[in-house]
């Protein structure tokens, strides 16, 4: 039974955070001065088990999802990730994907591959080991993500790279990643820096737009716009002129997708969340774990996305930007 919200909007898109744990402190997500050393992470009886996600996987697939990604926090510091993905790949019309930090991608690729990961994208913000360390906050090397995304590529797992842009830090490094992947064939996405959660300190003046970022590759490497692949693509995108790949720009910020949006989120420990930008989740952790069967689990889905009425993006404003909103690490990108 396909889902339509209020705004005639598709249930397709389903992505599961299995962890708020990570290992870097990317200031636009996790920043040290707010997930230090004592940060109160979930116990892990509070993190949805693997049979629970899976079985909230299958619940979703009734409703229309076609594709599910799996993030964090980083999912790959959850231990036997590889188990989760075999369970979800038993249902071969699920598009399974997984987005990394790629700091565990080489030692991990083969066992995500082997279980049944289709796709794979890598967060990378820069190929200058100072500008990557000043965005991720940690003294982790871009070679190590580069070992990892190019190992995964050459035992068949298509490798995507995510760049968040963030004014003063890592604009300067916009057109190194684009001529560096060009030349890989990775397909390289740009990322407006966004007001997730409320512990990254947004201004609007960080934010480089996708305008900005278009033009300035274009200048050196001319682009012509593309179709999207689907309806609910986030990223818009551009091709090489001469044919030689192409790069995408999510901007969220200044090009609101609001009205395309068909993705519905479970953070770590199973709450569903509507939007990246929520206030408030639907706890289905506890419909599970007190007996509720499939069919209840089901028709909650159903209510909660019959009522979705989220727009944030397209009424973005000073008072939006100071709500209570849920933070990333708990709900992924």
């Amino acid at each position: 039974m396909n889902l339509i919200d209020t705004l005639n909007r598709p249930l397709r898109d389903l992505r599961i955070s299995v962890t708020d744990r990570c290992n870097f402190r990317c200031v636009y997500c996790m920043p040290k001065e707010v997930f230090g050393s004592n940060y109160p992470y979930l116990k892990r009886n509070q993190i949805l088990t693997f049979e629970e996600i899976n079985r909230l996987a299958k619940i979703f697939s009734w409703h229309g999802v076609k594709k599910i990604r799996l993030t964090g926090g980083e999912p790959l510091v959850r231990k036997h990730l590889p188990d989760l993905i075999k369970m979800l790949a038993s249902n071969p019309d699920l598009d399974l994907t997984l987005t990394t930090n790629g700091s565990l991608l080489f030692q991990q690729a083969q066992a995500l591959k082997d279980a049944g990961l289709k796709r794979v994208t890598v967060s990378l913000d820069s190929l200058d080991d100072d500008t990557f360390k000043a965005m991720n906050d940690v003294d982790f090397p871009v070679a190590k993500v580069i070992e990892g995304m190019d190992f995964a590529y050459s035992i068949g797992l298509p490798i995507k790279v995510n760049m968040v842009v963030k004014r003063g830090v890592n604009e300067s490094s916009i057109l190194p990643m684009a001529r560096f992947f060009r030349e890989r064939k990775y397909i390289l996405r740009f990322i407006e820096y966004m007001d997730v959660g409320q512990s990254n300190g947004w201004r609007m003046d960080d934010v480089v737009s996708a305008k900005e970022i278009i033009s300035l590759i274009n200048a050196e490497m001319p682009l012509q716009p593309a179709d999207p692949n689907y309806r609910g693509e986030v990223a818009e995108r551009w091709q090489y002129r001469d044919g030689s790949g192409e790069i995408g720009v999510i901007a969220s910020v200044t090009q609101a997708f609001c009205r395309d949006c068909n993705r519905a989120r479970i953070s770590a420990e199973g709450s569903l969340y509507t939007c990246l930008f929520a206030i408030q989740g639907h706890n289905l952790r506890d419909l599970i774990r007190n007996g509720a069967t499939d069919e209840e689990i089901s028709e909650k889905i159903s209510q909660v996305w019959h009522k979705r009425a989220d727009r944030y993006s397209e009424i973005r404003s000073e008072n939006t930007t100071q709500l209570p909103k849920v933070e990333m690490s708990h709900i992924g990108g």
